[in-house]
């Protein structure tokens, strides 16, 4: 009889076989992870260091940046040392690691979109009530929230793969990181108890941040439509046009692949699904989130 408390190694799949390409993707991985960083600390360092960027959108800003520079930390440095030793092995306990970090940052990351299209909103629907109604107290609460809601969502996936049933030699992870959905699905062999612990979960937590995105969007874009000002109308839709296009990409890959329920048949194409949400969107926000404001690029 085999010891039931076993613990198994993980092992990635190859991004690429070829040793060519494995070359470009390290070197490409790399550039995107410095400029990620440069970008997410500029946005840092300009807010923190100019007295006019403390308000309540900035604020978020400052955030979301934060947020987005530990959350390309948890999965990149992994994988371009996998890439450069040609060893795609985590331990168990790693794994875990990689797995919570990913879920605490990435729900944080959801939350804080949600809130600056909230307070956006704000901003535009109730110009004279803004700095009434997003008072410092008020930011607190909604980031302090976030990390709440980002700590609920990792406890349940921690719950859900505490009986880890399989206790083989080594495990294959059909990705390039330990994500939740992938976790989940190795943790157990009932398929229809994984099935319902994932669309459960996703729905709980992906439904919340969606509704709030959607609504403060729906209210702005009536809003404008209802404005007399046209140069109004296309600055305002221009800028919320690009802080959507970056939510619907962070949202369809990020949901897409994790309610994916075989995603082993192709894992490089799950591979490429993840690397989008995981390493493009966090590289892209800051300069997103502040291309398109005057205040920031004056600064």
């Amino acid at each position: 009889m085999r010891n039931s408390t076993c613990v198994p190694e993980f092992h990635f799949i190859q991004l690429s076989e070829d040793p060519d390409v494995q070359t470009v993707l390290l070197g490409l991985l790399l550039s995107m992870y410095i400029l990620a960083l440069f970008g997410n600390l500029l946005i840092i360092l300009t807010v923190s260091s100019d007295s006019h960027h403390h308000k309540p959108m900035y604020f978020f800003l400052s955030n979301l940046s934060i947020v987005d520079i530990c959350f390309i930390s948890v999965t990149v440095p992994r994988v371009i040392m996998d890439l450069q030793s040609h060893c795609q092995v985590i331990s168990y306990v790693g794994c875990l690691t990689q797995m919570s970090l990913f879920i605490i940052f990435g729900c944080m990351d959801d939350m804080l979109l949600s809130v600056m299209a909230y307070d956006r909103f704000v901003a535009i629907c109730h110009p004279l009530y803004y700095q009434v109604i997003m008072n410092p107290s008020l930011c607190v609460i909604l980031l302090l929230g976030s990390f709440l809601f980002s700590l609920a969502q990792f406890q349940l996936h921690y719950v859900a793969i505490l009986n880890f049933s399989k206790c083989e030699d080594f495990i294959e992870i059909y990705n390039f990181f330990c994500g939740p959905s992938e976790v989940l699905k190795v943790a157990h062999f009932n398929t229809v108890t994984n099935t319902i612990v994932k669309f459960s979960i996703g729905t709980l937590f992906g439904l919340i941040p969606i509704s709030g995105i959607v609504f403060s969007y729906f209210k702005i874009v009536s809003s404008i439509i209802r404005s007399p000002s046209s140069s109004g109308k296309h600055k305002t839709f221009s800028t919320c046009g690009s802080h959507l296009s970056i939510v619907c990409l962070f949202y369809t890959t990020g949901l897409g692949e994790y309610f994916s329920s075989s995603p082993s048949h192709s894992p490089r194409n799950n591979a490429v699904t993840s690397m989008i949400y995981t390493v493009v969107t966090p590289m892209l926000n800051p300069f997103i989130y502040s291309l398109r404001n005057k205040d920031i690029k004056t600064a």
